[in-house]
């Protein structure tokens, strides 16, 4: 039997050199991508407050079926964040990922007296 794991991963870095249309733009769009509404979703989901720092985060989630598979989840979140950013002519600095395997991952209490509730 294989089993599917899910991956979070985290991809962070800053916009560097917004031109005033640029950061404009990115204030347009704020609300769309308020840190409150974030989620890891398989296209990506950007957020970021630029009228506080010009830090954003990607959070992206993707599967596979070996542990070892994170390590390509990690390139292809990357790759994704970039090309995002590429396409709207953001150039960016400091683009560093963190990737967790959610089957790794210690059990919060509510999972813990769910599966409880499930053996008994």
């Amino acid at each position: 039997m294989t089993t599917t794991r899910t991956f979070r991963i985290t991809v962070r870095g800053a916009f560097d050199g917004l031109d005033a249309e640029q950061r404009a733009g990115l204030l347009a769009r704020a609300s769309e991508h308020d840190v409150l509404h974030a989620a890891c979703t398989t296209e990506g989901h950007l957020s970021y407050d630029i009228a506080a720092r010009p830090a954003f985060t990607f959070r992206f989630q993707d599967s596979g079926e070996a542990e070892e598979d994170i390590l390509e989840a990690t390139e292809r979140a990357e790759a994704a964040a970039k090309a995002w950013l590429d396409e709207r002519g953001y150039a960016f600095k400091n683009l560093r990922s963190q990737a967790e395997d959610l089957s790794l991952a210690p059990l919060g209490k509510r999972q813990r007296r769910a599966a409880a509730r499930k053996d008994a």
